[in-house]
């Protein structure tokens, strides 16, 4: 590897090929914003990761995914069938130049057209492959098939999210690969890092399954430590014999918010209680009105509260919260420093002043669409090497000649061959 040049992306001398489909597609996206020279590879007639609405005006089409937009930024993108003989001669003189492959095709299935990781190796010593798969590429699973609802369920997030007296339930937005595609992302990284070192490639086998476990570590310390199996407690929290609401709805929306006793209680309780006395909605907080923080730090437990004070208490906060926006509960929040926040909305998102000050936000350009669309930023700041959206997502096949061409040295009879022969 060269050395980086000032304000270059952190990994601009590397150039990843991706193979991925939607459970893997986020990882190669992760190294392509970071300035890896990343090679979405496709199938001729583009991936099938293309036709995942919704779509650009609601047009569905290869072209206007909005899921595929989002996940495939600042790659380069070419057309190539690996299952044919002349296929994967192109597939390996473009792993002979490069530093990783990522893939998320079905264990065992790059071993069958010789292609694997083994395969790789004598071709690039160098070579680091990471597979993404929904149950990782050994054990009893290994070739089971599964969607982000499978996901869900088999690594138990389903278990503990939603109410108690109701099934099971996911959220509303797939995201258990991207989650693995995360993990991917950052063992790629370690994997070029210890490549620096020894200069050996290696293997990385990620699990959708296990990444998605990876985020709630507590699950399997509850039941080893305790055998008890945590109860879903949907948009309440448990404390002691009670539930405690997390969120009361107000006129636009809703806001966050938990009753409690001790010292969360004692800043933001006196407070609440003394602007709902001024508007004379003090009710089941009536007893409450003369209290001060050190009132609710010494003679509240809310370990010790009933379901009845609590629900009463909540009740009260119901109705004295109806009539009010969000913002104007949270400007009140703010300048009375109690802990009430807004529950946002993506508008509300799209329009966050403190995201708007980071730049957090990325217009790209679409000229195909004559239009500007709005991408999300990165979630960490760089001075030396910044993450930036270099390109919008690749068209069809857009980069076929730059790289099989300029850079492989194809001729254009050659390219209108292989073309005509469906292998690119």
């Amino acid at each position: 590897m060269t050395k980086r040049k000032k304000n270059e992306g952190l990994l601009s001398n590397y150039r990843i090929l991706d193979l991925t489909d939607y459970k893997g597609i986020y990882c190669a996206k992760v190294l392509a914003d970071l300035g890896a020279d990343v090679i979405k590879i496709e199938k001729p007639g583009g991936d099938a990761t293309r036709n995942i609405g919704p779509f650009y005006k609601d047009i569905p089409h290869p072209e206007k995914s909005i899921f595929w937009w989002a996940y495939n930024t600042s790659k380069r993108g070419i057309t190539l069938n690996i299952e044919t003989a002349d296929g994967k001669e192109i597939f390996r003189r473009l792993v002979k130049n490069a530093d990783a492959v990522v893939e998320s095709f079905s264990p065992g299935y790059l071993d069958r057209l010789g292609l694997g990781y083994a395969a790789l190796c004598e071709l690039n010593p160098g070579i680091i492959m990471t597979s993404i798969s929904p149950f990782g590429q050994t054990g009893p699973y290994k070739d089971w098939k599964a969607d982000d609802l499978v996901g869900w369920s088999m690594a138990g997030q389903a278990y503990v999210t939603g109410d108690d007296d109701r099934p099971p339930c996911q959220v509303s937005f797939p995201h258990c690969y991207l989650v693995a595609g995360a993990h991917a992302a950052s063992a790629t990284l370690a994997a070029l890092y210890y490549r620096e070192l020894s200069g050996e490639g290696q293997r990385v086998d990620v699990s959708m399954q296990e990444s998605v476990l990876w985020t709630t570590l507590q699950l399997v310390q509850f039941w080893d430590m305790m055998k008890i199996n945590l109860f879903r407690a949907g948009s309440k929290r448990s404390m002691g014999t009670a539930l405690f609401r997390l969120a009361f709805p107000c006129k636009d929306g809703h806001v966050g918010f938990l009753i409690a006793g001790g010292q969360l209680a004692s800043i933001s309780m006196p407070p609440l209680i003394k602007w709902m006395a001024e508007e004379g909605m003090l009710g089941a907080f009536e007893d409450k009105k003369d209290w001060g923080p050190k009132d609710w730090t010494q003679k509240v437990d809310a370990m010790a509260l009933t379901q009845e004070i609590v629900d009463a208490w909540e009740d009260s906060l119901i109705k004295f919260f109806a009539n009010k926006t969000k913002a104007e509960i949270y400007e009140k929040a703010r300048e009375k420093s109690m802990i009430i926040y807004p529950v946002s909305t993506t508008k509300d998102l799209a329009e966050n002043a403190q995201l708007k000050d980071r730049n957090f936000y990325v217009e790209v350009e679409h000229p195909e669409l004559g239009e500007v669309i709005t991408y999300l930023g990165s979630p960490y700041k760089m001075t030396e090497a910044p993450w930036r959206i270099s390109r919008r997502a690749p068209l069809i096949g857009e980069h076929n000649q730059e790289i099989y061409e300029e850079e492989l040295g194809l001729s254009k009879d050659e390219m209108r061959l292989l073309k005509e022969a469906g292998i690119i």
